[in-house]
C-alpha cells in the first residue's frame, strides 16, 4: 500500500510502514524520528519549487515539469554506454515493489489537507504503469 501524509502529522508506527520525507529540505529543527529514510532526490528541484511557491508557476506547469525532473538524465549518464540512471526511474520502481509487499508512506512538508502537493504527484506517479 502507498500512502501519503505530511511529516507534520502524527507518527502511526503500526500503520504508516516505511516513512520516506520525499522533499529537497529536510526541515530545521525536524527530528529524524519523523521518517525512516529521506530521499531529497524526489522532491521538486530548488529553483522549481521556489516558482511554485512564490506564484510564477502554475499547479499544471509545476506538476508536468516535476514529474519531468524526476526522469531527468544525470551528468553522470554521459559517462556510462549501456545503463543508463534516467533520473529516478529505478528509485520510483523500488518504492513501487516496497508497496506491494508492505506499506510505504510518502511525506512532505505540506500540510495532510493541501491537495496541490508533489506528494501526490508521486503517489499517482507510482501506482502508473509510466515506470
Amino acid at each position: 500500500m502507498l500512502k501519503t501524509k505530511s511529516v507534520e502529522s502524527s507518527i502511526d508506527r503500526e500503520n504508516d510502514g516505511l516513512r520516506v520525507l520525499a522533499t529537497r529540505f529536510r526541515g530545521r529543527g525536524m527530528g529524524t524520528d519523523r521518517y525512516d529514510v529521506w530521499m531529497p532526490s524526489l522532491g521538486p528541484s530548488e529553483q522549481l519549487l521556489r516558482a511554485a511557491q512564490s506564484g510564477k508557476k502554475s499547479w499544471a506547469q509545476f506538476s508536468r515539469e516535476f514529474v519531468s525532473e524526476l526522469f531527468m538524465d544525470g551528468p553522470i549518464d554521459s559517462r556510462s554506454k549501456t545503463i543508463k540512471n534516467h533520473g529516478q526511474k529505478f528509485t520510483l520502481r523500488l518504492i513501487k515493489d516496497l508497496a506491494r509487499k508492505g506499506t510505504v508512506t510518502l511525506m512532505c512538508h505540506c500540510a495532510e489537507d493541501q491537495q496541490h502537493c508533489h506528494r501526490h504527484l508521486l503517489q499517482r506517479l507510482i501506482g502508473s504503469n509510466k515506470i
